[in-house]
């Protein structure tokens, strides 16, 4: 077996996988599951997942190898785009239907090079066919120097007019057009409609051979620089051009062998916010949920094991059964209160929030600290080291840094330190009773108030805070049964198709996950402050 010092881990962030010196790799260490196969299902729109469960993994596994006889291409939505969608808006006065509009011919723009790499028929693009001027007017545009990003894409958006021209002139050239129509600047919507309707007609017309999918991703990330509303009013449009589009148009399109769809990734909770209407039923027939959870006693049958293994196995001289490899570098156990063992890899569960990437995390944290002990031979990993001060304080790092990133989203640096802040008034409780949560938070509450501090939206009251920690994971609430077996609820073990944001319970006992103890200093008891009288918070 190879030493695990040597072993490459990979990355926990898959848009690593993007460059070419590491396609081969996500190729290598990729297990093909019942998701993949889902998000193929023509009917299937939105990727929907937290952050670190794999929805860019999954595109860029898609999009660097044909499978299936599909075609697929990964684009981001980034800082730029929001900024030229703003100061569109600001210029065309633009509504969310002329922004939903604006997605559609990008959308359309950007599948059509797709088509145009991915197609190997060249009676496709011949002179009979529409898609052929529709091909030289863009050609035209860009100089045959397109690049297929959102940023080169809007382009065509900026100068509707020019490219409104070159259409009507190449359709007419090719008899597609009778008439040679005059395009003006002022009348952006109406020359925008005529593109997208070009843009159409090519389509519809065309014989595939294999199925094309466009994946757009980026949108859980918003610039600090973009106002929440102004991004919020990008993406809804965007959301909702992808329905339109999904349903209204690729799927009635006829006598193609091949079919188009285009699928956005999107976290749960910017989902509920993209203003669909039935989003029940959407994210069930039309959605993929990426669910990783499992059951401590069925772990070796989990997703989350098998790709933990098969990084470890496909790095071995030979293939061994599932399993093998985990515990050759994992042998440990560790004893739980019951005096019964677990394996290791349930240690890692436990810490985890059942992420491929929280796994991943922990594997390279190991194999960082090894790497750093003088002398270190032993090629595997101990109980010593999973419980060792430096691993838990990189991992409880991690974990609050996934945490920032999700806040940032919303909020502002100011509120994430009032945020971590509430933690100093737990006095070290790891667990605590809902009596104990409210005199914790009506304490703060007075240091809000006392020191003249505004007030986060996630702190207004005291149930809402509760739900927000609830949202992110750091605590669970739990339930004792009859037979005093406690019913242990996280959000991300909650979530199903019909549930995609879980409610916290009030009035229970609540712990804060494992991994993030070192974070927030809990785990031992501090000075006991004085109590002063207590008062609710003023919004």
């Amino acid at each position: 077996m190879k030493n695990y010092l040597e072993l490459n881990l990979g990355f926990g962030d898959a848009e690593n996988y993007k460059k070419k010196e590491n396609k081969q790799l996500l190729n290598k260490y990729f297990i093909r599951n019942d998701e993949l196969y889902a998000i193929l299902n023509p009917s299937n729109y939105f990727l929907v997942g937290d952050k670190g469960t794999g929805k860019t993994a999954y595109s860029l596994y898609l999009s660097n190898t044909e499978f299936k006889n599909t075609s697929s291409y990964l684009n981001y939505i980034r800082e730029t785009e929001y900024v030229k969608f703003i100061k569109l808006k600001e210029e065309k006065h633009l509504t969310l239907t002329e922004y939903t509009n604006i997605w559609k011919v990008l959308i359309y723009l950007l599948i059509s090079q797709q088509i145009q790499k991915g197609e190997k028929d060249t009676t496709l693009f011949s002179k009979l066919s529409k898609f052929k001027p529709l091909q030289d007017a863009i050609n035209a545009f860009y100089k045959s120097a397109f690049s297929p990003e959102i940023i080169y894409a809007l382009n065509i958006i900026e100068e509707t007019k020019e490219v409104a021209e070159l259409m009507n002139q190449f359709f007419k050239i090719a008899g597609e057009e009778k008439y040679t129509e005059s395009f003006t600047e002022s009348k952006f919507q109406i020359n925008l409609l005529y593109i997208q309707k070009r843009f159409e007609e090519s389509l519809s017309s065309l014989k595939l051979e294999k199925n094309h999918i466009l994946f757009i991703d980026g949108i859980d990330i918003r610039p600090r620089n973009i106002g929440f509303e102004d991004y919020l009013e990008c993406v809804k449009g965007l959301a909702n051009a992808v329905w339109t589009l999904n349903n209204d148009f690729f799927s009635q399109i006829k006598d193609s062998k091949g079919r188009l769809k285009v699928m956005i990734l999107v976290r749960p909770d910017i989902f509920s916010q993209l203003g669909l209407q039935n989003l029940n039923n959407k994210i069930r027939d039309n959605g993929v949920l990426l669910d990783w959870k499992t059951n401590y006693n069925a772990y070796r049958s989990s997703g989350l094991f098998k790709i933990a293994d098969n990084i470890l196995n496909t790095q071995q001289s030979e293939f061994l059964d599932l399993g093998k490899s985990w515990d050759y570098y994992f042998p440990f156990k560790n004893e739980i209160r019951t005096g019964k063992t677990d394996d290791s890899f349930i240690s890692f569960l436990r810490f985890s929030m059942f992420r491929p990437r929280d796994i991943i995390t922990m594997m390279k944290i190991l194999q960082e600290n090894i790497k750093s002990e003088a002398g270190r031979k032993l090629p595997i990993i101990d109980s010593l080291d999973f419980e060792a001060s430096s691993f838990r304080t990189k991992y409880s790092d991690y974990l609050l840094g996934e945490i920032k990133d999700y806040l940032a989203f919303y909020h502002s640096d100011a509120d994430y330190e009032i945020f971590l802040k509430f933690f100093e008034f737990l006095n070290g409780r790891v667990s605590f009773s809902y009596d104990e949560f409210m005199h914790c938070y009506n304490e703060f509450a007075n240091h809000i108030e006392k020191n003249s501090i505004d007030i986060p939206v996630f702190f207004e009251s005291s149930d809402k805070f509760l739900q927000f920690l609830f949202d992110l994971n750091i605590i669970c609430y739990i339930e004792d049964t009859e037979e005093s077996e406690p019913h242990i609820h996280w959000s991300f073990r909650e979530r199903t198709y019909s549930n995609i944001n879980p409610k916290v319970k009030e009035g229970v006992r609540y712990s804060i996950h494992y991994g993030l103890s070192k974070a927030f200093n809990t785990g031992k008891k501090f000075e006991k402050r004085v109590i002063k009288n207590t008062r609710k918070i003023k919004k």
